[in-house]
């Protein structure tokens, strides 16, 4: 098999990912710099080509919008059985007990374990915990800080944002008896609002967390919630830990409908097992 991997929206996970092709297989890798949500058919051309010179094209974390056969990650990878390869941690290959998409091209190069440094594994416990899945490796608190600046600079969160979801927090809500905290943001960039409320960073904490956005609502919270969030709104995305904790999102310019259900389901009006 000749992969050509086809970097999908930036993050410090996907920077490291390119570090790691750059020193291992610098001629097989494709990066157009995209941004969180990106698609393959953000690579329509390239997918083309690469599979007409019989090469297999490497979709990491990029939503597969061209209905084109691919193999999800399974265990061992397959080896040149055509279509293309998915790797990703989002959605029905997300939790706590699989590989996330920096451990699956590692895989895919093939590299020695000695190969893992520290690093990487404090950026792959960031992707798939925040905080917490840093602190379940054994981060330090200069680690932790080092790690989410990083990965705030990956996504492209300017200081004039940083600024606003300082702003934002300020005129937070607490609803639900403390069980649900709700930020409303002016843009999307909920890592600004994250990283300031976590405990270990200096902030309140918070048990659930609802951002509002004026193009989408992004929730961070208990696993259970996760879930039931995604059985009841489609076409969003999710991720993180689960089943114990995780994320949720969905592009709505309205998020009274997701508010409200999440109301209801934290009060007990509405049924599921864990909430």
């Amino acid at each position: 098999m000749t992969p050509l991997f086809l970097l999908g929206g930036h993050d410090l996970e996907m920077l490291t990912i390119r570090e790691l092709l750059q020193a291992y297989a610098p001629d097989c890798f494709i990066d157009k710099g995209l941004s969180w949500g990106a698609s393959a058919s953000d690579y329509r051309v390239e997918i083309t080509d690469a599979l007409q010179e019989g090469k297999t094209p490497v979709l990491v974390e990029l939503t597969d919008d061209m209905g084109i056969e691919h193999h999800p990650h399974p265990d061992p990878l397959p080896q040149g059985e055509g279509g293309v390869i998915q790797i990703d941690h989002h959605g029905p290959l997300a939790g706590a007990g699989r590989p996330t998409a920096l451990h699956q091209v590692f895989k895919l190069l093939g590299l020695p374990p000695e190969a893992w440094t520290r690093r990487m594994e404090l950026v792959a416990a960031n992707d798939r915990g925040h905080i917490k899945g840093m602190l379940e490796v054994g981060a330090t608190m200069d680690e932790i800080v080092a790690i989410r600046t990083a990965d705030r600079t990956a996504q492209g969160i300017t200081p004039e944002q940083e600024q606003q979801a300082e702003q934002a927090i300020r005129s937070l809500e607490q609803l639900c008896e403390g069980r649900l905290t709700v930020v409303r943001l002016p843009h999307s960039r909920t890592a600004a609002v994250a990283d300031r409320l976590a405990p270990e960073l200096g902030g309140i904490g918070y048990e659930n967390l609802l951002v509002i956005s004026p193009q989408e609502v992004n929730f961070f919270g208990k696993g259970a919630v996760v879930v039931a969030l995604d059985n009841e709104f489609a076409g969003g995305w999710y991720g993180g830990s689960l089943p114990e904790y995780g994320f949720w999102g969905a592009p709505m310019a309205d998020a009274h409908a997701v508010l409200t259900f999440l109301q209801e389901l934290l009060h007990g009006k509405l049924y599921y097992t864990s909430v």
